[in-house]
């Protein structure tokens, strides 16, 4: 019997803004219930892997599949419905809105076979996560903590109950004890059976998440592996500590 298809394969995929080209022949494969982490300097192209995955904004070339469907020619709103999340850099929450609404916003992008009570579950789940929302759903989202925006931007992204999540930078700008909870939380959620593909600063908890990771360097990836071969990488060191 052969081996399970993996959840995402990427072949060769580039991606450009305009004639700006930012990634080259990027390959990789992720199972499902695995973690990735796709770390690099700024302006590496982690966000634009993320974008060109997710179909937002970017030209792409190559080819993407998920879950043995071809999506690299998909628009973002049909993607996101096939059980991709994104929770991106710099949050873009709905401020006027309370917690409650900004979860209800999310949970339009749900599959169309998955009912209230599943929508219910997910919300509960999500308030067991981030029990700091539960005792904000009225407040304002703007009038929230940074740390607290985190966590309801990466809530909202689970109201469309996604299997497979993407997450950009979401330690950036956050204090130690905020950065732990998010990655307790985020572990959690791997155990449930989510696949996560993480873009992190942060590489001692970016590994510690991972499964397997992908260095990229001016657009391109030059070093993949498991997450031990990365802690270890005297190139991870050198991006990141300049040695």
């Amino acid at each position: 019997m052969g081996a399970e298809a993996p959840i995402l394969q990427l072949d060769n995929v580039g991606a450009a803004y305009g004639r700006v080209r930012i990634l080259e022949a990027i390959s990789f494969s992720l199972e499902q219930g695995k973690s990735m982490a796709v770390l690099g300097a700024n302006g590496a192209g982690k966000t634009t892997l993320l974008r060109a995955i997710s179909g937002l904004a970017v030209r792409r070339s190559g080819t993407i599949t998920f879950d043995k469907t071809s999506i690299d020619q998909l628009p973002a709103f049909r993607i996101a419905r096939l059980g991709i999340g994104l929770v991106p850099e710099g949050r873009h929450l709905f401020g006027p809105l309370s917690v409650d609404d900004n979860l209800e916003v999310g949970a339009f992008a749900r599959s169309k076979r998955q009912s209230k009570t599943a929508t219910d579950e997910t919300r509960d789940l999500i308030f067991a996560l981030f029990p700091r929302l539960a005792e904000r759903r009225s407040q304002a989202a703007k009038t929230l903590s940074g740390g607290e925006q985190q966590m309801l931007a990466i809530a909202r992204a689970l109201m469309a109950q996604p299997r497979f999540l993407m997450l950009d930078e979401p330690s950036i700008g956050l204090a130690p004890k905020i950065i732990e909870d998010l990655f307790a939380a985020l572990h959690r959620l791997k155990q449930t059976g989510l696949t996560i593909l993480l873009a992190e600063q942060h590489v001692p908890l970016a590994l510690d998440l991972a499964d397997v990771g992908i260095l990229l360097h001016l657009g391109r990836a030059v070093l993949q592996g498991g997450r031990e071969m990365l802690r270890d990488s005297p190139d991870v060191k050198r991006v990141y500590l300049g040695g």
